[in-house]
């Protein structure tokens, strides 16, 4: 067993002021190269998960069986989570209590089940840009879980947001053949459930000071055994196993590749809700996410509008106005500095001019 109890922070009084990487301490390092690490790492692990996610919903036949691909991908965070923990972890004691991991487990179900069930109503593309809008639901939850204030220019990226992400899903409605409206609603369920678990998820692990590991091993695990009865009990779990059966090598194979990338951006991104907060992880991870839609018109065929390009423009432009409002005194600076230095090198020409004239 690797937990005995459960960690109580008013009895003990020291804690590990650590930050734990895969089991290296990155606090030393400056916060420039913590966020670089961590966003290089976003991008390193999530892009190729996009691929296989969106490929493994190409295969024929197999867009009813997002919930069993759930399941298999949270068996294969747990293992990964649990091996992790004995042969990496120092720390063995579970600090988080079991009910928090229970409300994450079912978050976890909601976020990624529901967004693998929504492949099978809505394309790739689609799916991407409504999951790039949860600004909204994270600026909501953080008023209400974490009563965080915002801005104006906050509330401002999330009008364009909406606008941007109505516009997308008409256009994918209109060129689409299999564009159905329950996988709006899947992704709207999915949204709502990243926000909260975003949220929830920063606002323990600063409580308790639990290790990603822990997060994972315990939010996944649980998840995995409600998800699995779930399944058992509607019946649906024979047939996705015979499907899966069917060509084990590719629905299989590509399952793990698609789980062991997603498995490693999740303990990226949980670095950088710990260190950063959740409204700007999820800002990168959305950036992120504009990069794979990209990818996906390219190395995958389908139906393609214009409506597509500039209603995604809207959403990266309020993705950048939420970076500027994060990052406004040095952007401020930056700019200056530069004008700055145009000013002085126009001066200095102009003088130059004057002398020679």
């Amino acid at each position: 067993m690797i937990i005995s109890s459960v960690y109580n922070p008013k009895i003990e009084a020291h804690i590990d002021k650590k930050l734990l990487l895969f089991n290296f301490d990155i606090s030393k390092l400056s916060i420039s190269f913590q966020f670089i690490l961590c966003v290089g790492g976003v991008f390193l692990c999530y892009l190729p998960y996009g691929y296989f996610q969106e490929f493994l919903f190409s295969i024929p036949l197999f867009k009813p069986y997002g919930w069993y691909l759930t399941l298999v991908q949270f068996a294969i965070y747990t293992i990964l989570a649990f091996l992790q923990s004995i042969f990496l972890e120092e720390e063995k004691e579970r600090r988080i209590p079991l009910k928090i991991y229970c409300i994450l487990a079912l978050l976890a179900i909601g976020t990624i089940g529901m967004s693998n069930k929504s492949l099978g109503y809505v394309n790739y593309p689609t799916q991407v840009i409504f999951k790039c809008c949860k600004l909204i639901p994270v600026m909501l939850g953080g008023i209400v879980i974490q009563g965080k204030r915002y801005n104006l220019l906050d509330f401002i990226t999330c009008i364009l947001m909406s606008i941007g992400l109505s516009l997308f899903v008409l256009a994918d409605s209109t060129v689409s053949p299999e564009f159905s409206y329950i996988g709006v609603l899947c992704l709207s369920i999915a949204l709502c459930a990243d926000a909260v678990i975003g949220n929830l998820q920063e606002k323990t692990m600063k409580e308790f000071n639990a290790s990603n590991t822990e997060v994972v091993l315990y939010s996944y695990g649980i998840g995995f055994f409600f998800l699995f009865t779930i399944l058992l009990f509607v019946d649906s779990l024979h047939d996705s196993f015979i499907f899966f059966n069917k060509d084990p090598f590719t629905t299989y194979g590509y399952s793990l590749m698609f789980s062991i990338s997603g498995y490693f951006g999740v303990t990226f991104v949980l670095t950088l809700v710990r260190i950063f907060g959740a409204l700007l992880a999820v800002s990168v991870t959305t950036f992120r996410k504009a990069v794979t839609i990209i990818l996906s018109f390219v190395m995958f065929a389908k139906p393609f509008t214009l409506q597509y390009v500039w209603s995604g423009l809207v959403v990266l432009l309020a993705i950048a106005l939420n970076m500027y409002q994060k990052n406004k005194q040095k952007i401020d600076l930056q700019i200056d500095t530069i004008v700055h230095q145009i000013n002085l090198r126009f001066c200095k020409k102009h003088k130059h001019i004057q002398i020679s004239v």
